[in-house]
C-alpha cells in the first residue's frame, strides 16, 4: 500500500516521470552503499534483534510520512528524505530477513518449499496491497495508506519476539568487519553460480524492473485512467507473481531449478516488450500477470539456490550482495527509465528494458554448463543428489 500511495503521491505533487525515478534512486541507493557493511553485522549479531530494531524504525518513518500527507505538509523534499531513510534500513533489514528465515526452518530438506512459502505471503501480499490502496486513495488520500502501514508495524514486532527459534548462539568474531567484507566479496566473486546469478539479476532489476517506476505514467497516460488503474496493474503482476511462488511451493527438491533461472528471465523480458505496446487495459492487465511469473520465478529460485549453496558463517554478507544486486541496481535502472521517458516516452522505454533483459537470459544459458558443473559437488556433499557409482566406491573402499 506505501508503496503505491508514494508513486501516486509523487506524480500527484509533480506530474514528472523524472522524479518518480528520482524517489526511487535515493529509497534505494543506500542499499548499494550499505549492504556489504550490513551484511557483515548480520553475520556478527543475533539477527532476530536486527529485525526487532529495523521494523521499529520503519514504523517511525511510516508515521511520519503519514502525519505530514494528512496534514498536507508534505513535499517532494519530505518525500525524498523519508524514502532514503528507508532505504538505510532495508539495507539492514533485507539481508537479515533472508538469513533469518533459513534459522526458522529446522530441516533443510525443506528450505526450497520455505522459500517459495514465503515469497507465497509477500506476493499476497503485493496482490491485495495495491488494490486496497487504490482504494483508499481514492476515497481519501495517500495519508491514510501510511498510516496503516504505520501501525501494521506493531504486529510484526510482537510476532517476532513470540517466535519460538532455536537460534545458535553468535560467536565472537575472531576477524576484523574489513576482514569479513574481503571474505564475503571473495566468496561471492569467485563462486561461478553466485556470481553469474547475482549478473544476472542486477541486469534484471537494472533495466526490467525499472518499469514499476513508470507504471503511474501507464495508468494516467497510456491507459486513460486513475489511482485504481494503477492498483490493478500491480495487483496484476501480484497475481502473477503468487501464481509463480505457489507453483515453486510444491516443488520436492533443489536439482533442476538453475535451468528454470534463464527461462524466467525471458518471460520477463518478452512481457515488458508486449506490455510497451499495448494500449488496451485488458491486455496489459494479462500481460502484466505474464511478467509477475517471469519476475517472481527468477527471484524465487535464485534465492533458493543460493541460500542452499551458501556456508551459514557467510549467509548474512551473501544475501546482503544478493539483496544489492536485486534491489540497488534498481535506482539506477529508475533514473534510467525517467530520463528515457521523458526523451522517448513510456511505452518505447519498457520495450527498452525488456529487450535487455531477454538478452540477459541468452547469456545466462550460455553459463549454464559451467554453473551446473561446480553447484553438483556441493549437492552431493549436502546429500541433495546421489553420488556418483565411482565416487560411492571409493568413500567404501576409503
Amino acid at each position: 500500500m506505501t508503496r503505491i500511495a508514494t508513486a501516486w503521491l509523487v506524480y500527484r505533487l509533480t506530474k514528472s516521470a523524472l522524479l518518480l525515478g528520482a524517489v526511487s534512486f535515493v529509497g534505494q541507493i543506500p542499499m548499494l552503499l550499505l549492504a556489504p557493511f550490513a551484511g557483515v553485522l548480520v553475520d556478527r549479531l543475533d539477527r532476530r534483534q536486527v529485525l526487532v530494531w529495523t521494523q521499529a524504525l520503519a514504523m517511525v518513518r511510516s508515521l511520519a510520512l503519514a502525519w505530514l500527507t494528512l496534514t498536507h505538509r508534505i513535499t517532494i523534499r519530505e518525500v525524498l528524505a523519508l524514502s532514503a531513510f528507508q532505504g538505510a534500513i532495508n539495507a539492514f533489514e533485507m539481508p537479515g530477513r533472508q538469513a533469518f528465515m533459513v534459522q526458522m526452518v529446522e530441516d533443510r530438506g525443506n528450505l526450497p518449499n520455505a522459500i517459495a512459502i514465503n515469497f507465497s505471503m509477500v506476493n499476497l501480499a503485493r496482490l491485495i496491497g495495491p488494490s486496497l490502496a487504490g482504494l483508499v486513495i481514492a476515497a481519501t488520500n495517500e495519508g491514510w495508506c501510511f498510516l496503516v502501514d504505520g501501525v501494521s508495524y506493531i504486529a510484526v514486532i510482537i510476532s517476532l519476539l513470540l517466535m519460538r527459534v532455536h537460534v545458535p548462539d553468535v560467536k565472537r568474531a575472531t576477524m576484523s568487519m574489513l576482514e569479513q567484507l574481503r571474505e564475503g566479496w571473495q566468496y561471492v566473486s569467485t563462486s561461478v553460480p553466485v556470481r553469474s546469478i547475482l549478473l544476472l539479476f542486477a541486469t534484471l532489476s537494472l533495466m526490467g524492473m525499472a518499469h514499476v517506476v513508470l507504471m503511474p505514467v501507464f495508468a494516467a497516460e497510456v491507459l486513460q485512467g486513475g489511482p485504481y488503474t494503477l492498483g490493478f496493474l500491480m495487483s496484476a503482476a501480484g497475481v502473477g507473481a503468487l501464481i509463480s511462488s505457489l507453483s515453486l511451493a510444491l516443488r520436492k527438491s533443489v536439482p533442476g531449478l538453475s535451468k528454470m533461472l534463464p527461462i524466467a528471465a525471458a518471460i520477463f523480458g518478452a512481457g515488458l516488450v508486449l506490455f510497451g505496446i499495448s494500449r488496451l487495459l485488458w491486455l496489459s492487465l494479462l500481460l502484466m500477470v505474464v511478467v509477475g511469473i517471469g519476475m517472481m520465478q527468477g527471484l524465487t529460485v535464485s534465492n533458493t539456490i543460493i541460500q542452499t549453496l551458501v556456508p551459514e558463517d557467510k549467509r548474512g554478507r551473501v544475501m546482503s550482495y544478493y539483496m544489492a544486486a536485486f534491489v540497488a541496481t534498481a535506482p539506477f535502472g529508475g533514473l534510467l527509465a525517467g530520463e528515457l521517458a521523458q526523451w522517448m516516452g513510456a511505452p518505447r522505454t519498457v520495450m527498452l528494458t525488456g529487450t535487455f533483459c531477454i538478452a540477459g537470459a541468452g547469456w545466462f544459458w550460455t553459463r549454464l554448463r559451467a554453473i551446473r558443473k561446480e553447484m553438483r559437488p556441493i549437492y552431493i556433499q549436502l546429500g541433495i543428489v546421489p553420488a556418483p557409482p565411482e565416487v560411492v566406491e571409493e568413500q567404501a573402499g576409503n
